[in-house]
């Protein structure tokens, strides 16, 4: 039996960056959304042994290093499964584009080996697993709007905001996540130093950052999401969110949050091209634009289906690689996974 599962991408609204924990990692809070774009995966059990990984870009690992490779292990340990696994990846999604590609992937893998071995995981058990093996995973078993915090795998489901145009694009060029916090660190490092302060690590399981602008700087995308999440906001039509005025557009209520991607002040200096992408979203129309992750995929939320594909046909003119789609809510996130 072969298993066909979607693996959508996400995007980041808004994300900050503590302190270096001790453990390596950076304590971290965001807000991940689901998008329509995705991988597409099909996994297969069959006699024999081992884990067997297909996939045409070159740049995608077939050897344990892989996600997929390292959740299905997990998960068959833990489903007390033997069997042959053959995980064919077709690439929709750019690899090192800070959409979780790789971490969808995985979750897709685990989803859908739950189904062909009609064998099902607690649902602790499957965040304890994906956690294990990626800091992005967990958000995967979610879908829709998830806060993110700790180093990204504490996940917790907020009230989905409504389906949003979007407008992603995907610069020919690959971020890498550690050096993107290698610099972010160099960085506070040096301005601790200019403020004669010390820039260490904090305690492994959720201590106190021990830098307060790290902190501070946390607590103010907290503040601001909270803000703005909290309104309430209509899902009718546009034309009667208009007459509502604007505490009516979720959509402008995050531009007043001022939420920033922390990323954006290592990456564009290194990468040029990525802080233009984002202004021409902007000159485009979007309503707000941001780098995703650590990069290089740029988005924009676009106030209606007809102006997102203005804008497309517009950045396309210009050169860039633009695609139209929309944010996915967590119902719709789960209706289409296995939809194929």
């Amino acid at each position: 039996m072969t298993v066909t599962v979607r693996s959508f991408a996400k995007i980041n609204l808004g994300l900050r960056i503590g302190a270096a924990r001790a453990d390596g990692f950076h304590e971290l809070r965001t807000v991940y959304q689901t998008i329509g774009l995705h991988d597409a995966i099909r996994l297969s059990v069959g006699r024999g042994t081992g884990i067997e990984i297909r996939c045409d870009d070159p740049r995608v690992p077939r050897d344990e290093s892989n996600t997929c490779h390292r959740i299905v292990s997990c998960a068959l340990e833990a489903l007390r499964a033997k069997g042959r696994v053959v995980i064919e990846i077709e690439k929709r999604l750019p690899v090192q584009g800070g959409l979780g590609g790789a971490s969808a992937n995985a979750v897709a893998c685990l989803l859908g080996l739950e189904r062909v071995l009609k064998k099902t995981l607690p649902a602790g058990e499957r965040l304890r697993i994906a956690a294990k093996v990626g800091s992005d995973l967990p958000l995967f078993l979610i879908g829709g709007t998830v806060l993110g915090m700790g180093r990204g795998e504490q996940v917790y489901p907020l009230v989905d905001l409504p389906s949003f145009p979007c407008v992603v694009v995907t610069p020919e060029v690959g971020v890498s996540t550690p050096k993107a916090f290698a610099e972010w660190d160099r960085r506070a490092q040096d301005d601790a130093a200019r403020r004669g302060r010390s820039y260490t690590a904090s305690a492994p399981s959720g201590g106190k950052l021990t830098v307060g602008d790290g902190s501070d700087r946390m607590d103010e995308l907290g503040r601001g999401l909270s803000a703005w999440l909290s309104e309430p906001y209509s899902s009718a039509p546009h034309s009667l969110v208009a007459k509502r005025g604007r505490a009516g557009n979720p959509l402008l209520r995050l531009v007043r949050a001022g939420i920033e991607n922390d990323f954006e002040q290592v990456v564009f200096p290194e990468y040029p091209e990525l802080r233009e992408g984002k202004r021409a979203l902007e000159r485009a129309g979007a309503k707000y634009a941001s780098l995703s992750g650590s990069g290089s995929t740029l988005y924009g939320l676009f106030g209606s289906k007809t102006a997102a594909g203005r804008a497309v046909v517009s950045l396309r003119k210009q050169g860039w690689a633009a695609r139209a789609t929309s944010t996915l809510t967590r119902w719709a996130y789960w209706s289409r996974i296995f939809d194929c």
